[in-house]
């Protein structure tokens, strides 16, 4: 075998330099997509609870059980009352 040949400076300061550049960017791109990511994390949450309350009612509604699915659309819409006038007036000043 023969004895390993010498890198040049000039390859290793380019090979480094690629290294903390490509370490750089994505630190950059991560930091950039985390938030997104979280938005569309939070959004289908969301889209999952009301497709299972859809489900419910859907559940109910072949069951026959109509008391139970009043009770369902009530608290519903106390919940968007409730959630709804809470984002609707602004902030009390101090």
């Amino acid at each position: 075998m023969a004895p390993p040949v010498a890198v040049s400076p000039l390859i290793k300061t380019a090979r480094y330099s690629a290294l903390i550049a490509g370490i750089i960017y994505g630190k950059r791109r991560y930091d950039y997509l985390k938030p997104i990511a979280a938005e569309e994390r939070r959004i289908e949450e969301e889209e999952k609870k009301a497709r299972e309350e859809q489900e419910k009612i859907a559940k109910q509604l072949a069951e026959g059980n109509i008391f139970t699915l009043i009770h369902i659309q009530i608290k519903s819409i106390i919940q968007i009352l409730l959630h709804d006038s809470l984002h609707s007036y602004p902030p009390p000043h101090s």
